[in-house]
């Protein structure tokens, strides 16, 4: 029977009847039946605690001084150099969030030129835009100065800005040649800043997560250990792989160390713990203090009753006489568990959160994006403007004014994606505007890629101009996936006062959000290459990593996790989305339909590897037990503690890519792990299979004699056309113009054929 339609003034009146009968019994009137994987579905009322355990407090360390040197800041390297009359630099630090600094001092440590004029040159010191000092360069020629300021410490912030400003002048009157070369002055590289600091007591809130386990402002390394469960499932490694994804994600540039291990008794002093996985498998959840009772390995509630196997729970806990951190992901069965990840690692969801416990009944299903949709990267659409991409701080840019004759040029990341070939006719047409102090015969304004000036045009209004438009041709062929624009102005005033340093903040140019860009782009990339891999291509695209999975074998040791915790860390840090989708399998339970659709990840040493067949083809091969073979060579080293990271076309599926993540043992498994870890070894990969091995001892990443990397390239590259919206005929073409006259000529002869048999058809007919 259909249902009978109402009038808008029934329907208002049936509402209304409905919302007071509800109120009234306290009862919804239907039983909603929405699908589990729905963000609305129905769910079982849990009864809470009545009497909630007090919130877990981390208990503060001992006041302490951290000292914080320059060369930290990849800015200064072996020193701080200031040339000109009047040039400044900056640098940028934190303050953690547990600190309570009590007293805070620049220690400065500079030289100079002896030409200097001490009463007419100095340095001044700003923290966040106050002044902290300055200080006459009067030294000796040669001689060090050393100089110790105060820093009040209500200037600080969570993120602060210490600026030092350079006065020079080599005259007693006044500096004819502001570029002459006497005119410098160097900060060296161990000056620093030291803090005097009080830690405060912590009280862990899901609001605030993934503080305390992960703190954006620590100045030291972020350290998060994983406790390792009784049985390492597909479902763990899988929810511990998202987990460790999102952390990465959430460090962006920050160091982040993290570890397994075994029991609570191995974790050290304030380093945090990730406790995953249901009571069964992990027994150390009963030694902590929860909200939820444990019963025969069961969560319960308040009434007794066992919480539903698809309900999560995410706590706060704390170890170690309640000096560190511990962020309990748990529930009676793994699909609770799997739940309660994936709130975690969808930002989203995070902001409904409070407390120091939740029950995660739904996690809401986010889309995934398209493969094209790289934040960061270039937009999809071939014509977008300045305002779509964005700072490095993920915020829009907007019009930006500059000031001065020496005004830094406004640097606009332009990374095109892996799989972008730009063609000629790509435009930026840049909007800007100037004012009207300029000289129009030495004025200018200059576009350069990665450096190389490609446009640029006088400003030669004496009035100043208004969104005048300058249209620069874009080399596609240097366009690449870490490039970027500069926009200079070289504004130099109409009238110089002799003798003196020029006041020209006067002088000023405005970028405008609305310049635009129009480009011309194919999208195909050639594979297998690990170059690629530096950007996260072609695992990250899509970005929330739905296309790649992860096999391991079906018993993974600790040293196979520690490989997926860094490969799972490194993909976060070159991805960015609203969820994680990433899978983990052991050998036995990687489904036939998944291996063939998805880009693979193997990770294992020789023996227990889960791909065998991918380490003994093509040119380079590990054999036997400790043979290796390049083309028609075989040797046998001894020892063979190398690394390997072997990427190939798969088997299974000619459109995706399996990377090998392998080495004769386990120790050749800790070189992928610093291979993974370390950005000055990640960023020399190349070709399409590396051999990796530590030198010494002791290796240290950033001393480029203490690995050894190998690059090969022992398969021919394939070329995959990836989605886009350019027509596959033009592709094919741009690839085999020499086939183009032959082929009109062949279509040519079909069709007369073709229409020559119409013909003695009709008219026999």
């Amino acid at each position: 029977m259909p249902f009978p339609s109402l009038s808008p003034r029934a329907c208002r009146r049936l509402a209304l009847y409905l919302a007071t009968l509800l109120l009234i019994t306290g009862q919804p009137l239907l039983a909603q039946d929405t699908p589990a994987g729905g963000a609305t579905a129905a769910i079982a009322e849990i009864t809470l605690p009545k009497a909630l355990p007090a919130p877990p407090v981390i208990v503060p360390g001992e006041p302490g001084q951290y000292v914080l040197e320059f060369n930290r800041s990849p800015v200064v390297g072996n020193r701080l150099r200031f040339s000109g009359i009047y040039d400044e630099q900056r640098l940028h630090f934190t303050r953690p969030r547990n600190w309570a600094p009590q007293a805070v001092k620049v220690l400065l440590r500079y030289r100079h030129s002896a030409a200097l004029y001490a009463t007419r040159s100095n340095l001044t010191v700003l923290i966040n835009g106050t002044s902290i000092g300055s200080l006459p360069l009067n030294q000796p020629m040669g001689e060090i100065g050393d100089a110790v300021l105060e820093v009040p410490t209500d200037l600080l912030q969570d993120h602060n800005e210490l600026v030092v400003a350079a006065l020079q002048n080599n005259s007693p009157t006044c500096t004819q040649d502001p570029f002459d070369p006497s005119l410098w002055t160097e900060v060296l590289p161990d000056s620093k800043l030291v803090f005097d600091y009080e830690p405060q007591a912590v009280t862990p809130d899901l609001s605030q997560f993934p503080y305390p386990l992960f703190d954006q402002l620590s100045l030291e390394p972020n350290r998060v250990a994983y406790l390792q469960p009784t049985s390492s499932d597909s479902p763990w490694l899988t929810a511990m792989a998202r987990l460790q994804t999102f952390l990465g994600r959430t460090a962006q540039y920050r160091l982040l160390d993290s570890r397994l291990v075994t029991g609570l008794a191995e974790l050290e002093v304030e380093e945090g713990l990730v406790v995953l996985g249901t009571p069964a498998q992990q027994p150390a959840l009963a030694d902590l203090t929860l909200p939820f009772a444990l019963k025969n390995e069961r969560f319960v509630d308040d009434a007794g009753t066992p919480l539903p196997d698809e309900s999560g729970l995410v706590m706060w806990a704390t170890a170690i006489d309640g000096q560190s951190p511990v962020l309990v992901v748990t529930g009676n069965g793994d699909a609770g568990v799997a739940k309660a990840v994936q709130y975690l690692v969808q930002p989203q969801d995070q902001q409904i959160a409070t407390g120091h416990g939740i029950v995660v009944n739904q996690a809401g299903e986010v889309p995934s994006p398209s493969p094209r949709d790289w934040p960061g990267y270039l937009p999809e659409d071939d014509n977008f403007l300045l305002s779509d991409l964005t700072t490095a701080l993920g915020e829009p840019i907007e019009d930006i004014t500059v000031r001065g004759s020496h005004s830094p040029a406004l640097a606009i990341d332009f990374k095109a994606l892996p799989d972008d070939r730009l063609q000629r006719g790509s435009q930026m047409r840049l909007s800007y505007s100037y004012g009207p102090q300029v000289n129009p015969l030495t004025s200018l304004v200059d576009v350069e890629l990665d450096g190389v000036s490609i446009g640029g045009e006088r400003l030669t209004d004496l009035e100043g101009a208004d969104r005048r438009t300058l249209v620069v041709d874009l080399p596609g062929d240097r366009v690449t996936s870490n490039s970027q624009l500069q926009v200079n102005f070289r504004l130099d005033p109409r009238e110089r006062r002799s003798c003196s340093r020029v006041t020209d903040q006067q002088l000023w140019g405005t970028i405008h959000g609305d310049t635009s860009f129009s480009l011309d782009r194919n999208a195909f990339t050639n594979l297998p290459d690990l170059d690629l891999f530096k950007t996260g291509y072609p695992f990250t695209a899509p970005q929330d990593l739905s296309t790649t999975v992860v096999v391991l074998p079906d018993a993974p040791t600790a040293e196979d996790v520690t490989v997926l915790l860094e490969l799972a860390e490194r993909l976060g840090r070159l991805s960015r989305a609203d969820s994680v989708q990433l899978a983990v399998y052991r050998q036995t339970d990687l489904p036939q339909e998944v291996r063939a659709a998805s880009h693979l990840v193997a990770i294992g040493a020789q023996s227990r590897f889960p791909l065998p067949e991918l380490l003994t083809e093509d040119r380079f091969a590990l054999r036997g037990r400790s043979t290796r073979q390049w083309g028609k060579t075989e040797v046998q080293p001894l020892p063979d503690g190398e690394g390997l990271l072997k990427s190939v076309i798969s088997p299974w599926n000619d459109q995706r890519v399996v990377l090998a993540l392998s080495g004769r043992d386990d120790t050749g498994l800790a070189q992928v792990v610093d291979l993974l870890r370390y950005d000055p070894l990640f960023y020399q990969l190349e070709g399409d299979t590396v051999l990796i091995s530590a030198q010494v001892p002791d290796p240290d990443p950033y001393t480029s004699a203490d690995y050894r990397l190998a690059s090969l390239r022992q398969s021919p590259q394939v070329q995959l056309a990836t989605t886009a919206t350019y027509p596959w005929l033009r592709q094919v073409t741009r690839n085999n113009w020499l086939l183009i006259v032959p082929a009109i000529v062949a279509l040519a002869l079909l069709f007369y054929g073709a229409a020559q048999a119409y013909l003695r058809r009709s008219i026999g007919e």
